[in-house]
């Protein structure tokens, strides 16, 4: 997968794998992952799939209506280039939270839908429930921060809810916060989760 990596000046702190919104690469988050977790080593991912020349992680059929099987497989490709990249790049493989946006966010909750340990933790700005029907693993202890619009068009706040109460009942630690700015990726947003990351792992 299209990637780039950056080591940080902060080896115990978790690498965080970037994951972009819509029409994003990998290069997009990066100023963000600087904002929410100084010093932490950066995998930032391009998604494999294009929409209308736009990358994404996987395919949808329409506007919020996945393609189920190929999320699966793209949850299975995503964590398995993370395998890949732990030894490429010599960090711990145990130790990655995602920070994802959008599509972004989407595939790193089908992550931690899929597998206990995919990922350390995870940030989602602006997730939906990826899929639905899934016994999800047992995820206590695995923090999550997750951020929402209260009038986002594109991820309607019983969404948001139900994505929580699904987390939450598999054991995840889960922190809401809500903002009034659409579907829109702010900086208040950005520097809660910071302030959570900081919490968390004293970064």
């Amino acid at each position: 997968m299209k990637h780039i990596f950056r080591r940080g000046s902060n080896p115990e702190a978790p690498v965080i794998l970037v994951l972009h919104g819509t029409g994003g690469n990998e290069q997009d988050l990066l100023p963000l992952a600087d904002l929410v977790a100084p010093g932490a080593s950066v995998l930032g991912v391009r998604g494999n799939v294009l929409e209308n020349g736009m990358p994404r992680f996987f395919r949808r059929l329409a506007e919020g209506v996945f393609d189920i099987e190929d999320l699966v497989f793209r949850t299975q490709e995503l964590s398995e280039f993370v395998d890949t990249a732990a030894e490429q790049y010599n960090f711990d493989r145990s130790n990655v939270v995602a920070l994802g946006y959008s599509n972004g966010a989407n595939i790193a909750a089908s992550m931690l839908f899929h597998d206990a340990k995919a990922l350390r933790g995870a940030i989602l700005h602006h997730a939906t429930v990826p899929l639905r029907g899934l016994q999800l693993p047992d995820l206590s202890g695995v923090p999550v921060f997750l951020s929402s619009g209260e009038n986002d068009p594109i991820v309607p706040v019983g969404e948001s809810r139900e994505l929580h109460a699904l987390l939450e009942g598999a054991g995840a630690q889960v922190e809401a916060y809500w903002e009034r700015n659409g579907h829109q990726l702010t900086r208040t947003e950005a520097e809660a989760a910071g302030k959570w990351f900081g919490e968390h792992w004293n970064a």
